[in-house]
């Protein structure tokens, strides 16, 4: 397919749910290029592919703004059916990410000597005006020349830019590598690109983000409320981890000090303090960010699609970007803990994405999602039809409790509310829960959590019910955010809407969707309302009719805390 009458498309080197990126030649320049085709899901209302078109524009002008060796370059914008197409650099390479997975955590001294040409890209975009909001390990290239370069500012955005598509109360990035404040605030500066190098780095030297948790839930549960994890084969780099991944970031390294530290660690010599990096006692400590006066706009979504993995020859290549849903400290007011609350609730509903897109992260265990059986191994191995598959290129499950085995323990059977009327049939109790609920449930079942979301499975058909705490001002609004984000992180695969609407004061959404080892699993997420709560029903396909007695019940069921 030849595309602006120029550039002859060769082969597809990535895929997301928003798009595809294939290797390319120029025909009249007669190079390799790669280009970014932007491929919108059909459900998407006009308006809503009108906001992906101006997402591509904004990517398209925020790289158009840098010119830096290690920042991939961009080439050409095209339009092809009133769509952008965005030319790149093509750079045979492997992502950081790539390099992690196939040899291990790196050492101190070569993830140093990354981290100096990312610090140096990002300078250059931050003093561009330019703010990158999703740097991790996924977009950070290593390329078979030795180069390393930044890719991926699919959700930049830029002082004097045409802004970014909005929702209230949502940031999106990568869990793993979002800074705290961007989390609880949405708020992007330089300082929060600068946590998100630490966080990077951090993975590269431990093998996992300082935040990486099982699911999106989890992390934004352990990024709200505790310190990152301990990176004990840090050497060198450990000073500079230190003052990167500070909670506070008018404590956080400025790019001059994070540089200073980074050459000592990749050198094993320290660099002379300059002036400026002394404390003065007239005001904030130097050589820390500050309040930077740069962009501070709330984000927006980000449908992005996966880099090639260059480790494949027929596919080596990269140069667009990856997938593309802290409260503080105590103290703070109780404006930020309700905008917490409000994104971690986002979490639960969409899963994988959601306040934050969960994109291509490396979660603890990423073999994919459950597929329960009729019949569950004896043994307690991987359940559907062959062992789950693994890998990096593996999407994460769509929601939370969607595990490829059925764990926990077995649920306690408690007391009902007093005055209780409902009786539940023989073989049922009443569960009590630690977060104040009560539900009932088989007494077969197993109880679980995932991260705050209480889980529970039948280990003999794996239909599962989960349920999590926060509120919404309009669920249904939050449901058809949290479907976006699921399918532009490709979590959706043959991804079939059976409702999604409003009623009783909340929202239900139905759905079909194809796992990654094959079987069809279906599931409803109901936000009710203003009460507090998201309940979560999943099953085969094929069992959703024979279970829906069993969902009856268990939704009937449940009572809040009093």
């Amino acid at each position: 397919m030849l595309i602006a009458g120029r550039y002859r498309l060769l082969d597809l080197v990535g895929r997301g749910g928003m798009g595809r990126v294939w290797r390319a030649h120029d025909e009249m320049l007669h190079r390799e290029v790669a280009v970014k085709e932007i491929v919108p899901p059909s459900w998407l209302a006009d308006h809503e592919r009108a906001e992906v078109r101006s997402r591509t524009m904004r990517e398209a002008r925020a790289a158009a703004r840098l010119n830096h060796p290690a920042v991939v370059r961009l080439y050409d914008v095209v339009a092809v059916d009133g769509s952008p197409w965005i030319v790149m650099e093509y750079v045979p390479s492997r992502t950081l990410q790539d390099v992690v997975d196939a040899e291990g955590p790196l050492e101190p001294a070569r993830a140093a000597r990354i981290g100096l040409a990312v610090l140096d890209a990002l300078q250059a975009a931050h003093t561009a005006g330019v703010l990158h909001r999703d740097i991790k390990p996924q977009n950070v290239l290593v390329a078979h020349d030795g180069r390393v370069m930044l890719t991926d500012f699919g959700l930049a955005t830029f002082d004097g830019g045409d802004g970014a598509m909005t929702r209230p109360g949502m940031v999106f990035g990568s869990p793993q590598y979002v800074a705290p404040e961007r989390a609880a605030e949405g708020v992007s500066t330089v300082a929060a690109d600068l946590w998100s190098l630490g966080a990077t780095l951090h993975a590269a030297v431990e093998g996992q983000s300082p935040y990486a948790r099982s699911t999106a839930m989890a992390t934004l549960s352990a990024l709200a409320a505790g310190p990152p994890d301990p990176a004990p084969h840090a050497g060198a780099l450990a000073p500079l981890l230190d003052g990167l991944l500070r909670r506070d970031p008018r404590e956080r390294l400025d790019h001059e000090t994070a540089r200073r530290l980074l050459r000592t660690a990749a050198t094993g010599r320290a660099d002379r303090p300059s002036a400026t990096d002394r404390p003065s006692a007239d005001g904030p400590v130097p050589g820390l960010v500050g309040h930077p006066a740069t962009a501070d706009d709330p984000d927006d979504q980000d449908p992005t699609v996966p880099l090639p993995d260059p480790a494949d020859p027929a596919t080596a290549g990269g140069a667009s970007p990856t997938p593309a849903p802290d409260p503080a400290a105590a103290g703070r007011t109780a404006r930020r803990v309700a905008v917490v609350a409000v994104a971690l609730l986002v979490a639960v509903v969409a899963g994988v994405a959601t306040a934050l897109t969960v994109a291509d992260d490396k979660p603890r265990d990423p073999t994919g999602w459950s597929s329960p059986p009729p019949n569950r191994p004896p043994d307690g191995g991987p359940i559907g039809p062959g062992p789950p598959p693994r890998g990096r290129n593996v999407p994460p499950p769509p929601f939370a409790c969607v595990r490829p085995d059925v764990v926990g323990s077995p649920v306690q059977s408690g007391t009902p509310t007093s005055g209780e009327e409902l009786r539940p049939p023989s073989g049922w109790v009443w569960h009590a829960d630690t977060a104040g609920f009560r539900v009932s449930v088989p007494a077969t079942w197993l109880t679980s959590r995932d991260g705050t979301v209480a889980c529970f499975q039948d280990p003999a058909t794996g239909r599962a019910f989960s349920v999590a705490e926060g509120g919404a001002a309009d669920p249904l609004e939050l449901l058809r955010t949290a479907r976006e984000t699921a399918a532009g992180a490709g979590a959706l695969p043959g991804y079939d809407e059976i409702r999604l609407a409003a009623g009783d004061g909340g929202a239900e959404w139905e759905l079909r969707w194809q796992t990654p080892h094959g079987p069809w699993l279906h599931a409803r997420q109901e936000v009710l309302g203003t009460e507090g709560w998201t309940l979560g029903w999943i099953t085969r396909d094929e069992d959703w009719a024979g279970a829906a007695a069993d969902w009856e019940l268990v939704r009937k069921s449940f009572r809040p805390p009093r």
